[in-house]
């Protein structure tokens, strides 16, 4: 039954690349691009095929990390996709609302904005009547809670990406001594008994090491992402600060 389930779930992981491959062979010949599809095809049968052939106690925690890394890849993708948002836009309706309905109407398009850079305006036009500088301080600080709100999460993710291959060296330890423990209960080295377990015990080194590059891939991009939209609101948070000072001087 755990075979049966980790095979569903090997399935399951490798079916995504069959989406990719049509796309990058698309401008290539047909004869081309079948044979491009045929041999990943097989790949990702071989790759299967050797995950079940390994012992399900020692894959099981392997696939349990890809697993929950992926859950939480994917989350805060469309967190960040939703937290994206164009500044200079942004920027330019809060200027015009500012100039038209003040404070007030510049607040009300902050509100009716998603995304960090408007709840960053939010906060300091809701303490411009103060003063420009507390204004910038409450835009400060309510920076560094969206900075945080957008790296949560990665901390899992990390972990995972430590914990797969130290679970799979787990299991190749754990392989190791028992093919010695045969050695040592037929008093016979010969390669024929412990060759099947000491191969069972290469593999989840070897699951364990692609689920954390599969992991440190994403976790590369999230940070890069994450790196961008801060640059982003830094950027903008100094527009606003500007638009500020200017509406001060005015008055």
């Amino acid at each position: 039954m755990v075979r049966k389930f980790l095979s569903l779930c090997m399935a399951g992981l490798m079916s995504i690349s069959l989406f990719t491959a049509p796309v990058m062979a698309q401008d290539a010949p047909a004869a081309a691009s079948t044979e491009v599809v045929a041999d990943d095809a097989e790949g990702q049968q071989t790759l299967k095929d050797r995950f079940i052939e390994g012992d399900p106690t020692y894959m099981s925690p392997v696939l349990l990390c890809l697993i929950l890394g992926l859950a939480f890849v994917i989350e805060r993708i469309i967190y960040l996709n939703m937290a994206s948002t164009n500044t200079d836009k942004l920027l330019t309706e809060v200027e015009s609302a500012m100039k038209s309905g003040g404070i007030n109407g510049a607040k009300e398009v902050c509100r009716n904005t998603k995304g960090p850079v408007a709840g960053i305006f939010y906060q300091g036009l809701d303490r411009a009547n103060e003063g420009v500088e507390i204004a910038e301080k409450s835009i400060v600080a309510y920076g560094g809670v969206e900075v945080g709100r957008l790296e949560r999460g990665l901390s899992w993710i990390s972990l995972f990406i430590a914990l797969a291959p130290m679970l799979g060296f787990m299991g190749t330890v754990i392989g190791m001594i028992e093919a010695f423990d045969q050695i040592a209960a037929a008093n016979n080295i010969s390669p024929a008994i412990v060759a099947s377990g000491i191969k069972i015990a290469l593999l989840t080194t070897v699951f364990g090491l692609i689920a954390a590059i599969i992991l440190q891939i994403f976790y590369n991009y999230l940070v890069s992402r994450i790196d961008s939209i801060t640059g982003q609101m830094e950027e903008a948070s100094i527009g606003l600060v500007d638009l500020l000072m200017k509406e001060n001087i005015k008055h």
